[in-house]
């Protein structure tokens, strides 16, 4: 299940904690190795949570010291959803170049079924998902369902249920 919710944060407060985060975040690029060739991720990140965290063969170390600002969130998406998140993986998306690769996030550490909340400040992006082709498709993504939702300032998207199972 998908749910969006437009204007969770308002257009002024949205425009404050953007660039709050801008400024303090401490943003990086992680290097990527796939069949012998390095690649920088085309996007900057910042990762929180209490355990570490490991994508794309990369594992970002344990980060407890969250800012209040994404805490003072975190509760917020919290007191709104009745979930409760242990973990951030902040993006930045520095312009149209900047992207993330078709994934789901399936990794055994989020176990079955986990909730995402994703919370979008700044230019509206749109955010692409498409149906994981069936056993009998054999990987063949050229017919699949695709959904593209457009992320405004401010807009809070949840995934639930079996998104990450049967969606990238």
């Amino acid at each position: 299940r998908i749910h969006l919710i437009p204007g969770f944060i308002g257009s002024e407060q949205a425009n404050w904690m953007f660039e709050q985060l801008l400024q303090d975040i401490p943003w990086g690029q992680r290097t990527h190795i796939r069949q012998e060739v390095c690649f920088e991720e085309p996007r900057l990140t910042s990762w929180y949570g209490e355990l570490p965290y490991t994508y794309s063969r990369i594992t970002m170390q344990p980060n407890p010291n969250w800012h209040p600002l994404l805490t003072m969130l975190k509760e917020r998406i919290e007191e709104f959803t009745g979930y409760t998140f242990n973990s951030l993986l902040c993006n930045l998306y520095r312009d149209e170049k900047d992207s993330v690769d078709w994934h789901s996030d399936d990794e055994p550490s989020l176990g079955k079924n986990p909730i995402i909340a994703s919370l979008s400040f700044g230019a509206t992006r749109t955010f692409e998902m498409r149906k994981k082709p069936s056993p009998e498709e054999d990987g063949d993504y050229t017919y699949v369902e695709r959904l593209k939702i457009p992320l405004d300032h401010g807009t809070l998207l949840m995934m639930e249920g079996a998104t990450q199972e049967d969606w990238q």
